[in-house]
């Protein structure tokens, strides 16, 4: 059987180029505001800190090119050490709430419940405010002597708990605060990917006779995959760049047991004017995350 000719004339492909061109120019168009917003206030000022971390630098004066010095002292920096572990610790006790506490609300406010919509404002409303008026607010919450929390804890029975000047519980009372303050906003990443999952798939699970359990486990679960790579990338940024409500309410303290690596950044930078070393750490958070990014992206790639 002979193969037609399926060749195009010069004339309609010329035609199709035309308008992939005005295509690819009108997309342009409309990226074009955002792109200029992320060169002058993510690009460039992320190219300038890199370059910034191999100098040293005063804020005032000019800087002076040392290499990799800043990153040597790094390695023997014994409170950037400190504070690399209490943001790793931070992050080992939020981090899972964050994530499997917002999937459990997305699953139960995804329910066809009375009072959804108004749940799901009430969950999602403290993620609008300031983190420093979150800060703030929880502050007042666990006053040790008025907080609202001691005055209940006294009912079942437990005295005034020091929860933000013991070093044994500030960290905790930093991360319940943080929970409070950015799961509701995870809610609503899981609440859009799962009212993504065709309905139809569910139907047929229950005429083959799957439990509530096995369509969670075989139908929403790997159809939420992405949703959850994703919530979890977040999360884990989040969490490596707490500042404002430990700088609010300890900090650092008491001692060092809540100071973060960002709050340890931001003293060296903007406290000690010694702005290369600040900017080594920051690229080192950069680093960081970028590592655990492809991490991620591997996994993914290979359950996918």
């Amino acid at each position: 059987m002979a193969v037609p000719d399926v060749s195009v004339s010069p004339e309609i492909k010329q035609k199709y180029d035309r308008i992939y061109q005005k295509q690819w120019q009108t997309a342009l168009l409309f990226l074009l505001p955002y792109l200029i917003v992320f060169i002058l206030f993510r690009l460039g000022p992320g190219i300038a800190g890199l370059l910034t971390s191999f100098t040293s630098w005063q804020i005032i004066g000019t800087p002076e090119w040392v290499g990799t010095a800043n990153f040597e002292a790094l390695m023997n920096d014994k409170m950037f050490w400190i504070a690399f572990k209490n943001t790793l610790f931070f992050l080992s006790i939020s981090a899972p709430v964050m994530v499997i506490g917002a999937l459990a609300l997305a699953i139960l406010i995804n329910q066809p419940l009375a009072g959804k919509v108004f749940a799901r404002t009430v969950i999602f409303a403290p993620y609008v405010v300031m983190a420093t008026v979150v800060g703030i607010i929880w502050n007042w919450i666990y006053d040790k002597n008025l907080g609202l929390l001691n005055y209940y804890l006294k009912f079942l029975g437990v005295g005034n708990v020091e929860w933000l000047t013991s070093s044994d519980v500030a960290m905790f009372a930093i991360a319940i605060t943080t929970v409070w303050w950015l799961m509701g906003y995870n809610m609503i990443l899981f609440l859009a990917g799962l009212q993504g999952i065709p309905e139809d798939l569910y139907e047929a699970a229950v005429i083959d006779g799957a439990t509530a359990w096995k369509k969670f486990i075989y139908v929403t679960l790997p159809l939420l995959k992405p949703t959850f790579f994703l919530v979890v990338m977040l999360t884990v940024i989040n969490c490596f760049q707490v500042f404002d409500q430990v700088y609010v309410m300890t900090g650092g303290g008491p001692g060092t047991s809540t100071l973060t690596i960002v709050q340890y950044l931001y003293f060296q930078a903007f406290q000690n004017f010694n702005l290369g070393y600040g900017s080594a750490i920051g690229f080192v958070i950069f680093i960081v995350l970028v590592i655990f990014a492809l991490i991620q992206k591997r996994i993914m790639r290979e359950e996918a």
